[in-house]
């Protein structure tokens, strides 16, 4: 996976990549572990909130998040929550071990709430996160759509959101699904920043994974990966045995964003970074961002 190296904007994908955030499980935590001398301290990692992992997985791998130097940004899916006493423990646990300056809020996956919060917005207009000392909080972005949720409702939430967030105080990042194309992701940002939103934008990226596990993946999160789309990603639905990375992906981003003529020059470069979802591993994916920042091939580790 060889990284692009001509032209002005390699300035811009470096300034891309640095400042990159990962996502693991509850159950990543011997992977984090691993992988953790090649991930820079203070690094951002979301730990997700999947319906199979209990509240001490979630909070244990917040821990471990904590413990060796990095930033834990735990999810918290309203739907998933019986109750505001359920919110409460989760919050006041994490408290406990130092994992609540930052978290990410969203609706969920059940279609129909197990409790009282039906979307994220609920939550954050509950009162409960300021309680137990959150400061910065994440929310979700959709450049390509939801397959549930029509294209006006997702503006329209976001903005509630975003207002919502400013009103209490609170710091707001906006974290998006993984995306295969730019164009989407592109026109995406246009729109946030029409809208007066001008707060830091994470775009979800796939880390280095094998072809097939990331077609599995953008499947099952609705992502487009029809031949065009994965052909300008870097890959061919012909040939699934191979393994893909963001390379190709990352430095049309950059190029886009640090064209003046686009209308978002690269200094707003400070308000877009890389999300990585780590679907071939948390090692891989920190070994690629650093290579790919130290300017070395990730696969041969030889400078170019």
């Amino acid at each position: 996976m060889p990284h692009s190296t001509a032209g002005p904007n390699r300035a811009a994908a470096v300034e891309l990549v640095r400042g990159f955030s990962l996502e693991m499980t509850g159950k990543d935590v011997p992977a984090l572990r691993e992988a953790a001398h090649a991930i820079p301290q203070g690094t951002k990692i979301n730990v997700t909130f999947l319906g199979n992992e209990d509240l001490q997985m979630r909070v244990s791998a917040s821990r471990a998040v904590k413990e060796l130097g990095f930033i834990p940004v735990p999810h918290i899916s309203a739907r998933r929550l019986a109750s505001h006493d359920h919110l409460e423990e989760f919050l006041a646990a994490l408290q406990e071990v130092g994992a609540t300056a930052s978290v990410f809020v969203v609706g969920g996956d059940p279609s129909e709430p197990e409790g009282p919060f039906p979307d994220s917005l609920s939550m954050i207009r509950s009162g409960l996160l300021e309680k137990y000392g959150v400061r910065e909080v994440s929310i979700a972005g959709y450049p390509e759509g939801h397959p549930g949720i029509t294209s006006d409702m997702l503006w329209r939430h976001l903005e509630d959101k975003y207002s919502a967030l400013r009103e209490r105080g609170f710091d707001a990042v906006i974290l998006t699904q993984f995306a295969f194309d730019t164009d989407p992701v592109i026109d995406w940002i246009h729109g946030v920043r029409s809208r007066g939103i001008d707060t830091q934008i994470r775009i979800g990226t796939p880390g280095p994974a094998g072809i097939k596990r990331l077609l599995g993946f953008a499947r099952r999160f609705g992502v487009g990966a029809n031949a065009m789309i994965v052909r300008k990603y870097g890959f061919s639905l012909t040939n699934l045995l191979g393994t893909a990375g963001p390379d190709k992906f990352v430095a049309d981003l950059a190029a886009d964003l640090a064209d003046s003529t686009s209308g978002t020059a690269i200094g707003a470069l400070d308000r877009t970074k890389l999300h990585f979802y780590t679907f071939g591993g948390l090692l891989a994916t920190s070994e690629w961002a650093g290579a790919y920042m130290s300017g070395v091939d990730a696969d041969a580790r030889r400078p170019r």
